[in-house]
């Protein structure tokens, strides 16, 4: 059984911490948020559902220092601030969020447990607190965006989801890299409609947050099953952010025992460019980020 620290309890800290109640491996979750009251908040209400649904798992309210006893921890809090951003969204939290999850992570220093990383641009705050905290991290993105995809290519070719088999790697952003030439339905390959995949998969998120103010249930569902795949308690293939090459970047990943190995699958050379692209936006990203956190606390 696995005690799980919840950073931050704003939408997907909530939808998590909700999922989290109904499994058979976490022994109880750790709340702690920026505002101690928008903590406390949740606590209470998940002990409403607790109660009501007979989950063996606890919940409590706490402070950083007892989430360090936690077998893992995800990291999801947001500064305060108004994204107007009408492209490159996730990376708008660059220097807001950036100096949040740097004093996070010198909290962290020397932790031995799982953190998976949810808050904005994940790639560069995944890589950040990485090298900052010398904690092993993974970060969310890929995953949904591959989730998403797989939905919107089987509505598209109007067969279930379950029979698309394919990938969206590196950046979690404008920068994601659909791999089409991989891509197969039941088992074969298929001509993908990319600008229509794109364009489906560049609207979803706006559309979500249009209608219930912010992206929660996906993104909280995809932390789930980075937690189950690196605690060891689901073997199998996931896309997360890891360490790879120059820096941090979404890439398949297959998991046996909590043990995770690069599988990357084949590209074509407009996937490998796209890729190559998105690298370098993301290492040009976390240098700019990182210059500014040295000046500010120089």
């Amino acid at each position: 059984m696995t005690e799980v620290g919840v950073i931050g309890a704003g939408a997907v800290g909530q939808a998590l911490a909700g999922l989290l109640l109904t499994t058979r491996w976490c022994e109880s979750v750790v709340v702690t948020s920026g505002s101690g009251r928008t903590a406390a908040g949740l606590v209470a209400d998940l002990e409403d559902m607790r109660e009501v649904t007979g989950s063996p798992v606890r919940v409590m309210h706490a402070d950083l220092e007892r989430m360090r006893s936690c077998g893992a921890v995800v990291v999801c809090p947001r500064a305060q601030f108004t994204n107007r951003s009408r492209t490159d969204i996730r990376m708008a939290g660059l220097t807001v969020n950036g100096p949040l999850i740097a004093g996070l992570a010198r909290r962290f220093a020397g932790y031995q447990g799982v953190v998976v990383m949810v808050t904005n641009p994940v790639d560069v705050m995944s890589r950040l607190f990485a090298e900052i905290s010398g904690c092993p991290v993974l970060g969310v993105g890929c995953n949904t965006d591959t989730a998403r995809y797989r939905l919107v290519l089987s509505r598209l070719l109007a067969v279930s989801p379950a029979a698309v088999a394919g990938h969206v790697i590196g950046e979690h952003g404008d920068h994601a890299v659909i791999c089409a030439s991989s891509t197969t339905v039941n088992g074969r390959a298929v001509p993908v409609p990319l600008q229509r995949v794109r364009d489906e998969l560049t609207g979803r998120p706006g559309r979500i947050s249009a209608g219930i103010g912010r992206t929660r249930c996906g993104p909280a569902g995809a932390t789930l099953a980075a937690l189950e795949h690196a605690l060891g308690h689901t073997n199998g293939v996931i896309e997360l952010s890891a360490s790879w090459r120059s820096g941090w970047i979404g890439i398949p990943l297959r998991f046996t025992s909590g043990r995770p190995t690069v599988c990357l699958p084949p590209l074509d050379p407009d996937e490998a460019r796209q890729l190559d692209a998105a690298e370098a936006k993301i290492l040009f990203a976390y240098d700019q980020l990182h210059q500014t956190i040295k000046e500010t606390t120089a």
